[in-house]
């Protein structure tokens, strides 16, 4: 039982201090080779023609953020 309560202690610790370090700096938690753009990949999805669920999540997302611009409140 001593093993899972110092366990979870280590995991707390680590995670407050990353909280603490991501509160005073505003800066997330990154990879050191570049993510995507280190492997010549532009965006997530690398397809010439996206596909239907894509296309509506799209549209869906532009329709929202018009709605957005034109919003009076």
């Amino acid at each position: 039982m001593v093993i899972y309560l110092t366990t979870f202690a280590v995991f707390l610790l680590v995670i407050t201090a990353m909280a603490v370090g991501y509160i005073f700096q505003r800066k997330s938690v990154s990879g050191s080779c570049g993510g995507l753009d280190g492997i010549g990949i532009a965006k997530e999805c690398d397809c010439p023609e996206p596909c239907d669920a894509r296309l509506k999540r799209e549209a869906r997302e532009a329709r929202a953020a018009e709605w957005k611009k034109n919003q009076i409140i």
